[in-house]
């Protein structure tokens, strides 16, 4: 038994990444087991809930004044895989190289989890003064729709989340350098998540035998148009980051940067920004990623039939109808069969109750902390947690050198945190469940 280990949270992350939660198949529950023990030994009961006993989800609470409603931070155990990357370092050894801690998961979401059980551990720990209960609820399934996690909790075991009024969730809060200037962006939205299957169709044979206009060229085609960018829109929480983020630039930046908020110039500004509007782009664009295609699974068969499969992400307040209608435009080929696969959409509002409280944490934590409102591109677990109406917050701050590129690093290879930011993010997430509520 380690009553120590709360103290270091880059041992709770090693031991996470040694666990190969690859999802599919997922196969949680080592890690979950892991957490569970941890917690008994810190002698904070929890229990499990699972659809499937090998993808288990395990919630614990911590009793606070009774002051303030019940507080939730999640996170997810599961990753994406690593196949077909090439990794410098073993993606399953939790290795410490150079400051970092290497492996699938550092960033999204197992070191954000470490740093939650760190914050969670040393509250048991040292009594901390908690204005309300807090949950600690580790999930199963992000990566891959939420169907044995989040997604089955919300819609089988709501009583669980009885009064909850506030969550702590991925990401967010991580710095981002412009211009000299520290920013951290805390998320307060997040696009929505719609997955479409498109397909395209022609005339099939033998590969001896070539054929014109068949379903191969056609999709060559469809996949140019999917590379042009959909309309752009400027929602509010998008224009406040712009906004204040001009405010610490120099003229000519700031000048240029605005011009973002510019329908008519935006394209114009994203191509002079270069490789680093890439962020820029994905929060003023609904956006189309293709990322499966399934088509002959024969070298000498042309196949009749291609489908390509694109995640599409939806800007907060749009509809999944107005998306549909701009891809319908953007593809202008009435022979592709476009099939919504599956679309997760909550209507949220935006609420900034606790952003300057948690300005306030970071800038405590690092004097050059400039903290910004933030739309998260991609979705998380937040989504079905929304339909609670309920606000989610940043829970991942991490005080990252100049030159890392933390959107760019999840999910890819060589995925690794500095060690720093692990205590970093620990030391922002134990102050902020102490004063949210408060």
């Amino acid at each position: 038994m380690d009553l120590k280990i709360h103290e270091k949270p880059e041992l709770i992350l090693q031991k996470l990444i040694q666990f190969n939660t690859t999802n599919p198949p997922g196969h949680e529950k080592a890690c979950i087991d892991y957490i569970q023990s941890l917690l008994k030994d810190y002698g904070i009961d929890s229990f499990v809930v699972a659809l499937d006993e090998k993808r288990p989800n395990l919630i614990a609470r911590l009793k606070g004044e009774g002051k303030s409603s019940p507080l939730m931070m999640y996170g997810h155990v599961d990753v994406v895989t690593t196949e077909n990357q090439k990794w410098t370092n073993p993606p399953f050894s939790g290795d410490i190289i150079d400051g970092y801690v290497w492996g699938r998961g550092a960033l999204d979401m197992k070191g954000a989890v470490a740093m939650m059980v760190a914050s969670f551990l040393r509250a048991k720990v040292e009594k901390a003064t908690l204005p309300g209960d807090i949950l600690l609820v580790v999930l199963s399934d992000e990566e891959n729709g939420g169907n044995y996690g989040a997604k089955y909790l919300v819609e089988q075991h709501r009583h669980l989340f009885k009064d909850v009024k506030y969550a702590l969730g991925e990401f967010g809060g991580f710095s981002m350098e412009l211009d000299k200037k520290r920013f951290y962006p805390i998320m307060v939205a997040e696009k929505q998540m719609s997955w479409i299957k498109l397909t395209v169709r022609g005339q099939g044979g033998h590969g001896s035998m070539p054929v014109e206009e068949g379903a191969m060229l056609k999709l060559s085609r469809l996949l140019e148009k999917l590379n042009k960018p959909l309309p752009v829109h400027v929602t509010p929480v998008v224009k406040e980051m712009i906004k204040a983020i001009t405010k610490e630039l120099s003229i000519p930046k700031k000048l240029l940067l605005k011009q973002l908020l510019n329908p008519k110039r935006t394209e114009k500004v994203l191509n002079m920004i270069g490789p680093k509007g890439t962020l820029f782009s994905s929060l003023l664009h609904h956006t189309l990623s293709p990322t499966v295609i399934h088509a002959s699974d024969k070298v000498n068969v042309i196949p009749s039939e291609i489908t390509v499969e694109v995640d599409g992400r939806i800007l907060p307040g749009h509809s999944e109808a107005e998306f549909a209608e701009e891809l319908k435009v953007l593809i202008d080929d009435e022979a592709v069969e476009i099939e919504i696969v599956r679309s997760d959409i909550v209507e949220t509002e935006v609420d900034m109750t606790w952003f300057d409280t948690l300005g306030d944490i970071l800038k405590e934590s690092d004097k050059k902390a400039k903290p910004i409102p933030f739309v998260l591109p991609g979705v998380t677990d937040g989504r079905f947690f929304a339909s609670f109406r309920y606000p989610n917050l940043w829970i991942t701050p991490m005080n990252l050198p100049a030159d890392f590129n933390f959107i760019q690093s999840v999910h890819s290879e060589d995925e690794r945190i500095p060690v720093e930011c692990l205590y970093f993010g620990s030391e922002a997430i134990y102050k902020a469940i102490q004063r949210i509520g408060k």
